[in-house]
């Protein structure tokens, strides 16, 4: 028996033999520069032969001894030497004590007493990691004295031939203890994960036979079976997703649950021949089965839900895109999409009642706006393309606190529907605007041009003649008259009212070569008084039997009170 346990502890070393050991630890703790960096060299060679598994100790040693080095060599200002010997202090009080925490976490101060290391040395630590940094001297001391601890119980334990005493060997036995530990703690949660998965499914199965019963109309005066009772369940799935809200989404996008099966869409009476709603380009979930999980979304509608539920929807249609599955494609990509109207930031609803307003904010799962990560979810959703990609990729830029350049949206809404092989809304404008990127794509465009060549120019020319017929229609009724039709393109807008483009100022322009008289007994009485009155400057005499007209002298005073803006 002895000699297994012999055996068991045997260990592969990198030195050749401990005269090479011997001299490395010698040359280590001399005086001599050079000679600590021969050491160096030779530890850096044992380090390339250990690979991952260098002794601590050893490790240790070499960060102290070439702080030493660098020291000596006055290379280095002050500042940058307490920052050198620091990080080697931090290095060993962490790295030699790192084995003997347990599964409770207890104080270095503590585990550095069992060890015999100085409680300064701990201080030091802390100073560098958390304070203000040391004292040069100090630094120098304590490494001094960390290299002395170091020579005692690694390296001449190990010129004596006492392998016991290696701090890397000494916890083989502690070691063992806490692997046994890990796993008797990775069962023990993996029992408490398939406990709170079936507490999950009994929650989520209770809710779904409340709801059919209340979908039936099979209601009873009295239950004894206290799951029955709706609000008891929703409380309880709230309290149960504060722990295992990872888990209780998991088990909500099961089949049976958000994911419904053909048995459930019957007994819900939700035809999917449907064309209203049923469209994997613009994905939207029957109303009769969204009504069925509105009591238990609006639960469960905190902040951190929310965003988690829509990184495991994307997460999930990506995996639905790898396996083809349509049937999950679709109710997750319409359960994504419900989740972001609910938090659109669309200003179309100023001008609604509050009736409508009630009435559109009644099938919603959450009404209050909710701040998400927003370029999280953009690079999911580009993550995982389908059939519903461009249409959840625009609901997303437009809601997004930031909004992307409008050149860069419309370039990503671009390449998805190029990805995914999915046409636009309207493909007779928007094809063609398209640019051509495969030879497929120049075939369907001449197509579409041979097909529509000869009906639109003949619509178009059509139109042209009968806007032109009008327009000669009232040239030849103006013809002879002061009005002429403008056939020019004029902007309207930088001419005032009364004014048309190529008029004078002058007044005298407004007379017409051509007029009708009206005598002053065929006008009324109020006129004549209205326009003394109005009129300043102009005497009854300038008014003739004939009617009213207007003389040159009459304009030369018009004009002279005239004020031109």
């Amino acid at each position: 028996m002895k000699k297994k346990v012999s055996e068991k502890n045997r260990h592969v070393v990198a030195w050749l033999n401990k005269a090479e050991w011997d001299q490395v630890r010698e040359y280590l703790y001399s005086k001599d520069s050079s000679l600590q960096k021969n050491a160096l060299n030779r530890i850096s060679a044992w380090k390339a032969r250990y690979a991952n598994s260098t002794p601590v100790a050893m490790d240790c040693s070499a960060d102290l001894v070439r702080c030493q080095v660098l020291d000596r060599s006055e290379k280095l200002d002050s500042h940058e030497l307490v920052l050198l010997y620091g990080t080697a202090l931090v290095r060993f009080t962490n790295l030699i004590t790192e084995r003997q925490q347990g599964k409770m976490s207890r104080s270095l101060r503590r585990l550095a007493g069992n060890l015999n290391i100085p409680e300064w040395i701990v201080n030091i630590r802390h100073e560098v990691t958390h304070r203000k940094l040391p004292a040069l001297k100090m630094c120098r001391k304590a490494c001094e004295v960390v290299l002395e601890w170091l020579q005692q119980e690694y390296w001449s334990r190990q010129l004596g031939g006492v392998p016991s005493g290696d701090l890397d060997a000494q916890s083989d036995g502690e070691d063992a203890e806490m692997d046994m530990k890990q796993q008797e703690d990775k069962l023990i949660a993996r029992q408490k994960e398939m406990e709170a998965y079936k507490n999950a499914r009994e929650l989520l199965i209770s809710y779904e036979k409340e709801q059919y019963d209340a979908c039936g109309g099979v209601r009873e005066e009295k239950r004894l079976d206290p799951l029955a009772d709706m609000s008891w369940i929703l409380g309880e799935i709230k309290h149960f997703s504060v722990e295992f809200a990872e888990l209780l989404i998991e088990v909500l996008l099961e089949d049976g649950f958000l994911v419904p099966t053909a048995e459930q869409l019957s007994s819900l009476a939700c035809d999917t021949s449907e064309s209203d709603w049923f469209c994997p380009t613009k994905p939207k979930l029957p109303p009769t089965f969204l009504r069925f999980w509105l009591p238990l979304l609006k639960t469960l509608n905190s902040p951190t839900f929310i965003h988690l539920f829509l990184e495991r929807l994307f997460a999930e249609l990506k995996l639905n895109t790898c396996e083809q599955s349509k049937h999950r494609m679709y109710y997750t990509s319409g359960w994504i999409s419900e989740v972001m109207l609910c938090n659109s930031n669309k200003n179309d609803y100023h001008f609604e009642t509050k009736t409508q307003r009630k009435a559109r904010l009644k099938d919603r799962i959450f009404v209050n706006r909710i701040q998400l990560m927003w370029q999280q979810l953009l690079s999911a959703c580009l993550d995982a393309p389908c059939a519903s990609t461009p249409y959840l990729l625009q609901l997303v830029l437009e809601d997004m606190e930031h909004p992307l350049p409008l050149e860069t949206q419309q370039r990503l809404m671009q390449l998805c529907s190029i990805y995914t092989q999915t046409e636009p809304s309207d493909p007779d404008t928007e094809q063609e605007k398209r640019p051509i990127y495969t030879l497929e794509s120049l075939h369907e465009k001449l197509q579409r041009s041979k097909r529509h060549g000869h009906s639109e120019p003949q619509k178009r020319t059509a139109e042209d003649n009968k806007w032109s017929d009008a327009e000669v229609e009232k040239a030849k009724v103006l013809r002879g008259s002061p009005w002429q039709v403008c056939f020019d393109k004029v902007l309207w807008r930088n001419f005032p009212l009364g004014k048309v483009p190529g008029q004078s100022d002058e007044p005298s322009c407004l007379m017409l070569d051509n007029y009708s008289t009206m005598t002053v007994s065929d006008q009324p009485a109020e006129m004549e008084s209205s326009t003394a009155q109005n009129v300043s400057g102009l005497s009854a005499s300038t008014r003739t039997a004939d009617g009213f007209l207007w003389s040159h002298s009459d304009l030369s005073k018009l004009k002279t009170g005239l004020q031109l803006f």
